[in-house]
């Protein structure tokens, strides 16, 4: 599966931004999807995470009550609304896809098909 991330850009903390991730193959249902960040001189690091049907989802305590995963089957693609942004939100952000996980274990970066990353930028 092909991925390809868009929707960042500089916005105001407090403010919002919706990121997509579009894959491309008639298989998209069968992933798991998965959002990481990475910002300049961190090592990347898992956001959240979302199961074939969306039923289940998995997130980061820094982004919880703030950032929603979601996806579109029909459309092949998957969300990331980030509300309430904070300037350490700052990052390229990364959508990733495996074919399954659970718990803790759709937190590690084990996933098969990467995007090209989108960046996000939150001013104080």
């Amino acid at each position: 599966v092909q991925l390809q991330a868009s929707g960042g850009g500089l916005v105001q903390a407090g403010g919002s931004l919706r990121l997509s991730c579009a894959a491309s193959g008639r298989t998209f249902s069968s992933y798991y999807m998965a959002w990481f960040r990475q910002a300049p001189g961190k090592e990347r690091e898992f956001v959240a995470a979302i199961s074939w049907s969306g039923g289940i989802t998995y997130y980061a305590d820094s982004v919880k009550g703030r950032f929603t995963i979601s996806r579109d089957n029909a459309k092949n693609t998957v969300y990331l609304q980030m509300n309430s942004l904070k300037p350490e939100d700052t990052a390229v952000y990364y959508c990733a896809a495996r074919s399954s996980c659970s718990g803790y274990g759709c937190h590690t970066e084990e996933y098969g098909y990467w995007g090209q990353g989108t960046q996000v930028t939150v001013s104080s």
